[in-house]
């Protein structure tokens, strides 16, 4: 690795900005970084020479902190800094009190990062599920309300978004307002909802109309539109089930 060749009497800020690791994350992201590299934008500043000592780099410093901890095969070892006290890390010349806290807490901060789990996100298998989900919310409405379900491959509901307020009609509801939020978050595909108040929810021409717009503007873009729920009252309207969407 290109940083780690650079002799330790010259500082980091002298070296090539293809070679600092704090220009290098930054360019190329820290994926890219070894863990040394990582540690050493951690500790910052390395440490001057003096008494015959030669003075040593933060990236040197780093070294030094992972071949303290090195396990039996003798690699340095992430996990080992982790679990090790700050008595133990600031055993390491160079590395204080200052230094070995904020190494302990990136550490921490990425293990609870690790054991962290997504909340779970609700699937739409059927019709059914969207009216379940939107019933609530949409059948009591006095007036029209024209939503999304933004879904990603695995038919899981990414966001919940209302697109209109009042009646439905083609030319209220633009296709870049239904398919720019969805471009955004990376959805797979959208299912349409709406409520009819007189809790009919037959769906009329312009229900039909303004599906089969939206269904085309999906195409170009390609997120396909997989249904248009429309809500009543105790009942609920799939135009894919009515066979509607061709």
């Amino acid at each position: 690795m290109a940083g780690e060749r650079r002799p330790t009497a010259y500082p980091i800020r002298e070296w090539p900005t293809s070679e600092r690791p704090r220009e290098r994350l930054a360019e190329l992201g820290p994926r890219v970084l070894s863990d040394r590299e990582l540690l050493a934008i951690l500790i910052e500043t390395g440490m001057p020479g003096g008494g015959g000592r030669e003075p040593r780099t933060a990236l040197d410093l780093a070294g030094d902190v992972l071949q303290h901890f090195a396990g039996p095969e003798g690699r340095g070892s992430l996990r080992r800094v982790m679990t090790g006290s700050l008595a133990e890390l600031c055993a390491v010349q160079g590395i204080g009190p200052a230094k070995a806290t904020k190494m302990l807490a990136a550490l921490e901060l990425g293990r609870r990062a690790a054991e962290e789990v997504r909340p779970e996100r609700d699937r739409v298998r059927s019709a059914e599920d969207v009216y379940r989900r939107m019933r609530l919310l949409m059948r009591d409405l006095p007036h029209e309300e024209f939503h999304i379900l933004l879904l990603n491959t695995q038919n899981e509901v990414l966001r919940d978004l209302q697109v209109t307020r009042g009646t439905l009609d083609a030319s209220l509801v633009h296709p870049r307002e239904v398919f720019r939020p969805a471009i955004v978050e990376s959805a797979a595909s959208v299912i349409l909802v709406h409520n009819h108040p007189s809790g009919d929810p037959t769906p009329s021409a312009e229900d039909r109309a303004v599906t089969r717009q939206l269904r085309q503007a999906g195409e170009l873009v390609g997120i396909g539109v997989l249904d248009h729920v429309i809500v009543g009252e105790g009942r609920f309207a799939s135009l894919q089930e009515l066979g509607m969407l061709q």
